[in-house]
């Protein structure tokens, strides 16, 4: 074929292509999210006939169900279907991991919330007071609703497990100075703006779609294939954007999507399924609270010799994915710090509360409040500085393994952040003016606290650890992709199409990234464990470059230049002395019959682990980061300010400083909700009592302190080959909210001359500091 398209000669000078690679651009869905023209599943245009789904959910938090009601609700105006756990088509357990968790409730309920009967009516109000006059008769059985009582009692969703290096008892029992006590860790709600919500759609020959708000849907496609008793291939999950999961939509959304497509399948008809605020906190999981108990053994400079710690979670009433967060937790509960002497114990501690779930670092948070509450409580029993212990006992040269074996390779780069945030805080300084403010204030007291991070940054199940992408190149030049991961605001999308870009060498603009869609990526994992660019990324730049390659080999044949001489740059392609723009290229490669659409496939190398054993390589890497956060407290109310927080990430290699910047300040303002003012409250018949924005306090604008400097420090490429040599952003910088409980410990602790310990429990409400004060006052541990 002659060359037509092509001009001759050689190419103008080249402009750097826009929205490559470590570009800070904005989120492809930014002005939609602004305006409100970005699209969620509720936004959806309803199909002519589409029902509205809602459930009528347990009162009781253990109890036998003698019998039910449901004549009222049938009748009900608008109604088309009643449904319980005898109708479900298919199998009734949709478990994530283990069984354990019914579609709805059988002959027992587990907990206060939990679904029962679900309603298909005309209307939205239609379906929810049609779930109203169902009337449930219950024998109450006896409620287990703490971890403690569960650990009393031995019941737990599965069985103990312990990381053991060295012998701890004995260094315990040689240490020159011995500590022990505990902590309680509290849960948190995820608050997602979008509450769960699935539209099941009946299509032809048994097929189901499904819009889900999910951050897995691979796992709700078999979870509705599993209810309706049809195979996989006759469901299909599609989702453009998540309106926030943070965990909450990882195993959960499932659940929701199941019920839905239960109602659509018995109907023959569309069914929504959207819920209630109220419902939503009610019937979903939370963050695990956790009760620590530690002994810790450590010299006269703070060195820990040996820690034994045990890390109970309360998982509620099924497994879920608790086994997971508890094993998360206990990788992390030595954070940035060497054990030489360790032994760690996570107890799964079955309860008749709603089952917990996943939530943003996945127990990591909770293994390191425990480390740090220990180190800090070290620090004060020797009178020094807490920063001045928590350098003594840093990860090093020789002091290099975890408790569960693997080896820390970059130990050089917390040293480094430590210093640079030290100096850039004015740490030492600020340290003095605030002894001398507190020294001459009585009602007022000021704290300073500096915590580093370290997590791991992989799936710890294994099989998770892979990602596919598929990639299609039109004639025209743009460019059309489609990954595993799902868009929950985090900017995954906006991060693979200049990933893809930067392959073909093309703008941003060229790209298209379309929803996430199980008939096109099968088998993907969740969008969680701050995967979700690396593997997803790997996956989007094997598929791109699979058909650029195609194109270099057949423009290298087609104007007889070696392949060495097809270059990929500013939009044009040169081959020798000719050059095209990236659509002509497109378009006679097309002509010519070569293949432009591919897939690629990634599994993170290197992590294995043995759980038998508690030894092995769970992570790739580990992500760091360091934050310094002052507080200051009022100590005759509780209330306090954070004046100023300073945080440095290491996101060295950033695909999108722009969206990662954004990740450190949300995660960190989420961590601070976590750890100061989100509770959740049960009361002694174990029913959810915050479970509404007038009585769940999340942070507002007022919480973020006042100077809040945010850095990206990229003086440390990741020495791992991940995509671009970038490091995960999305979970660590939550963690660097424990400076701000730490603060208020400190500024606590003012108020007897650092004299006396504090205990201040997670989360650190304005009514537990004000306890804490009066406790310092009185002398006594808080």
């Amino acid at each position: 074929m002659t060359d037509t398209i092509s001009p001759t000669g050689a190419a103008p000078a080249a402009r750097p292509i826009r929205g490559g690679v470590h570009s800070a651009i904005a989120h492809d869905s930014g002005a939609g999210h602004v305006t409100g023209a970005a699209r969620y599943v509720d936004d959806l245009p309803e199909l002519p006939g589409t029902l509205h789904a809602a459930v009528h959910l347990s009162e009781r938090a253990h109890a036998r169900i003698l019998g039910m009601d449901l004549a009222q609700a049938r009748i009900a105006p608008g109604v088309h279907a009643v449904v319980t756990l005898d109708d479900v088509p298919g199998e009734t357990d949709v478990g994530a991991v283990l069984p354990g968790d019914p579609l709805l409730a059988g002959d027992t309920v587990l907990y206060a919330g939990q679904a029962i009967v679900a309603v298909a009516a005309d209307t939205l109000l239609q379906a929810r007071a049609s779930a109203r006059r169902i009337a449930v008769y219950y024998e109450d059985l006896p409620a287990v609703l703490t971890a403690e009582e569960a650990l009393d009692q031995g019941l737990f969703v599965s069985p103990a497990q312990t990381f053991r290096r060295g012998d701890a008892a004995a260094d315990l029992e040689s240490s020159p100075r011995r500590l022990s006590g505990t902590l309680r860790v509290g849960g948190q709600d995820h608050f997602y703006l979008e509450t769960h919500i699935a539209y099941a759609i009946p299509g032809e020959d048994g097929a189901m779609l499904i819009h889900s708000s999910t951050q897995h849907p691979s796992e709700v496609q078999a979870t509705v294939a599993k209810v309706l008793g049809r195979p996989m291939s006759a469901v299909t999950v599609e989702c453009r954007r998540l309106g926030g999961g943070f965990g909450g939509k990882e195993s959960q959304a499932a659940h929701v999507a199941a019920i839905a497509a239960v109602l659509a399948a018995a109907c023959g008809r569309p069914v929504k399924f959207r819920m209630d605020r109220d419902d939503d906190m009610l019937m979903t999981g939370k963050r695990h609270d956790f009760h620590v108990r530690y002994d810790v053994g450590f010299d006269d400079d703070g060195r820990i010799r040996a820690l034994d710690v045990e890390l109970a979670a309360r998982c509620g009433m099924s497994p879920d994915l608790s086994n997971g967060v508890v094993d998360r937790a206990m990788f992390h509960a030595d954070n940035a710090y060497f054990l030489p002497a360790a032994t760690v114990t996570g107890h799964r501690c079955m309860t008749h509360t709603v089952s917990n779930t996943a939530f943003r670092g996945f127990g990591g948070p909770q293994g390191m409040a425990a480390i740090e509450h220990v180190v800090d409580a070290v620090a004060r029993s020797l009178g020094r500085d807490p920063l001045d212990v928590r350098r003594a006992n840093l990860y090093g040269p020789g002091r290099d393994v975890t408790p569960y074996g693997m080896t820390v390779t970059d130990t050089d780069i917390l040293p480094t952040l430590l210093d640079r945030v030290e100096r850039t805080s004015g740490y030492r300084r600020r340290r003095a003016e605030i002894d001398a403010f507190n020294r001459a204030n009585r009602v007022r007291k000021r704290g300073l606290a500096l915590t580093p991070v370290k997590f791991g940054i992989s799936f710890t199940a294994r099989h998770l650890n892979q990602a596919a992408a598929l990639v299609n190149v039109y004639t025209d030049g743009s460019v059309q992709v489609n990954h595993g991961g799902t868009e929950m605001g985090q900017g995954i999308h906006v991060k693979m199409a200049q990933i893809a870009a930067e392959v073909f060498q093309i703008d941003v603009d060229a790209i298209r990234v379309t929803a996430s869609n199980t008939d096109k990526v099968p088998n993907a994992p969740p969008s969680a464990a701050s995967t979700g660019t690396d593997l997803n990324g790997h996956a989007v730049r094997t598929a791109a470059l699979t058909v650029r390659n195609a194109i270099a080999a057949f423009l290298a044949e087609h104007f007889g230049v070696a392949i060495e001489r097809v270059v990929f740059e500013a939009n044009r392609i040169t081959a020798g002395n000719h050059a095209l723009t990236f659509a002509e290229a497109a378009r006679l490669a097309y002509l010519n019959r070569v293949p432009l659409s591919a897939t690629g496939h990634y599994k993170t190398p290197k992590i294995w682990w043995d759980a038998a054993a508690g030894r092995g390589r769970p992570f790739f890497y580990f992500a760091w980061g360091v934050a310094v956060t002052e507080a200051e407290i009022d100590t005759l109310t509780g209330e306090y300010s954070f004046p100023r927080a300073d945080l440095v990430q290491d996101c060295s290699g950033s695909i999108n400083p722009a969206i990662d910047r954004g990740q450190v300040e949300g995660a960190f303002v989420q961590g601070l909700g976590w750890v100061t003012c989100e509770e959740l409250w049960w009361d002694a018949e174990g029913r959810l009592k915050t479970h509404a924005p007038s009585t769940y306090k999340i942070p507002t604008s007022r919480s973020v302190p006042a100077d809040f400097r945010v850095e990206l420090f990229d003086g440390c490429p990741n020495r791992e080959d991940t995509i671009h040599r970038s490091k995960a952003v999305g979970e660590p910088p939550l963690m660097l909210a424990l400076s701000a409980w730490l603060a208020l410990k400190d500024a606590v602790a003012a108020v007897g001359n650092h004299a006396h310990p504090v205990t201040l429990d997670i989360p650190a409400t304005p009514e537990r500091v004000l306890m804490a004060c009066a406790a310092v006052r009185a002398g006594v541990d808080g």
